[in-house]
């Protein structure tokens, strides 16, 4: 009975310490050795009863590096819609284990292919799907892709970098329609576009503020480090955020190359300078 309440026949193993047996109830052995992540019963039924589960099986397939199987698979782009029905502090939960993990840039790719994005991060979805240059998918996949090398060496990361990252050129692309509609200054129009955004994430995953607030000391920054004149370079310098808000703009530069390249080329040269320099 426990183990037709699993998820995966993978997660459905035993072993009875009395005989010194495994007891394998649903061929769980065979599809370890054959690589294959399989859900236990009929998949439409299981992920209605729980659609969090479309989620464990795109984080336990690139965890363990197998497959999905066909059945565990193919219904996921048509039922991941009931991800919505999710509260958002759980799904906040479940972005964490795929995003923290160190298989970031894994689990992004297998929702992003399986349509799940569409649902937990439509703003990101819109983005893509206009993302002509490749500049979107290549700041995320640098974020994503740091990230997992600084869980890989068991450094500290946060969530407030990974949403930065997901969500920076939905926030361009409102402040660029709000200057155009509204002929806002661009302080006014970053604030509502950040204000907007994020608002709209909160509601599908719901991110504490103290996540949020960082969020937005990360944003808010990009436009300041390119005022470098007098004393404002020093003075940016001292800011509690400027680390943070340093290597999220030399992610950006990495996407999008050009001026913004040549900007954080000059601020790596400025943080590293002596005094006189």
């Amino acid at each position: 009975e426990d183990a037709l309440r699993r998820d995966f026949t993978a997660s459905a193993l035993y072993y009875d310490p009395s005989t010194q047996e495994v007891l394998d109830f649903h061929h769980a052995v065979a599809d370890i050795q054959a690589g294959i992540l399989k859900m236990i019963g009929d998949p439409t039924t299981r992920y209605r009863e729980d659609p969090v589960r479309i989620l464990r099986a795109i984080r336990f397939a690139t965890k363990l590096n197998m497959q999905l199987a066909p059945a565990t698979v193919a219904l996921i782009p048509e039922l991941s819609v009931l991800l919505k029905n999710i509260p958002a502090a759980r799904l906040f939960d479940e972005s964490l284990k795929l995003l923290m993990a160190g298989k970031a840039f894994d689990n992004f790719v297998l929702m992003r292919d399986l349509g799940i994005l569409k649902q937990l991060l439509p703003q990101v979805h819109k983005v893509l799907k206009q993302d002509s240059e490749g500049k979107v998918f290549n700041l995320i996949a640098n974020a994503l892709q740091d990230t997992d090398e600084r869980v890989a060496q068991d450094k500290p990361v946060t969530p407030a970098f990974i949403y930065a990252a997901l969500l920076w050129y939905p926030v361009e692309l409102r402040m660029q329609t709000l200057l155009i509609e509204s002929g806002l200054n661009d302080i006014d129009a970053l604030n509502i576009a950040m204000t907007e955004v994020l608002d709209d994430l909160v509601r599908t995953i719901g991110i504490p503020k103290r996540f949020t607030l960082v969020v937005r000391d990360l944003w808010s920054l990009q436009g300041r480090l390119g005022k470098r004149a007098g004393r404002r370079a020093f003075k940016l310098m001292e800011l509690p955020k400027f680390r943070g808000a340093f290597d999220f703009m030399q992610l950006r530069a990495k996407a999008e190359g050009g001026q913004l390249a040549e900007l954080a080329l000059w601020w790596q040269q400025f943080v590293h300078a002596d005094d006189a320099e």
